[in-house]
């Protein structure tokens, strides 16, 4: 009768002492099987493995995970910058002898852009300033000055957007044949977002 309880005492100390490990230490049970008669022994075993391999739903995995995530600020920034670049009620443009031919300009509906072309050094001279929709920026005030200056004033519709492209215009006064296009202003009127 003795080696028949004892077969019994056997088995309930092994499931006692699975019971008594981590969720992590189901890796170990041919461990904790071998050793079942020291339960001390397979605690720490099991928990020195359960860092290495945190469950799912454990504070550690969370943490792990959660720096690499993406800030969500950043688009955020990067679609603001084109509107910071409207500018709005006055300014002026100047253009002075081997600047770019071409440049590009954001306004809000309303402004009033004065266009200063310095005098030329070749032996041409500014002559006209057109607008290719004057319905959406209006032309206004052209004039030349004694030293070759030129001056124009560009009025954006009040509440209307879209695109104008601003033309400006120089032929030598010596020399026959049409004016041609020696500056071009690409404005782009851009009304206030509204929110909500």
């Amino acid at each position: 009768m003795r080696w028949w309880a004892a077969g019994r005492i056997v088995p309930v100390v092994v499931v006692l002492a699975a019971c008594g490990t981590s969720p992590g230490g189901g890796s170990d049970g041919g461990a904790a099987e071998s050793r079942s008669t020291e339960p001390p022994r397979t605690a720490p075993t099991s928990s020195s493995a359960s860092p290495a391999s945190p469950a799912p739903g454990s504070p550690n995995s969370t943490r792990a995970a959660s720096p690499a995530g993406p800030s969500p600020s950043a688009p955020a920034v990067s679609s603001s910058a084109p509107a910071a670049a409207c500018v709005a009620g006055r300014t002026e443009v100047s253009i002075a002898p081997g600047d770019a031919p071409r440049r590009q300009l954001c306004v809000r509906p309303g402004t009033v852009v004065s266009l200063v072309l310095q005098a030329r050094k070749d032996d041409k001279r500014w002559t006209a300033v057109r607008s290719s929709a004057p319905v959406l920026v209006l032309v206004s005030g052209w004039r030349v000055d004694a030293d070759g200056t030129a001056h124009a004033s560009l009025r954006s519709a009040g509440a209307r957007g879209g695109s104008a492209r601003i033309t400006t215009l120089a032929k030598a006064p010596d020399v026959a044949g049409a004016a041609r296009v020696a500056f071009t202003l690409d404005m782009t009127v851009t009304p206030q977002t509204r929110e909500g």
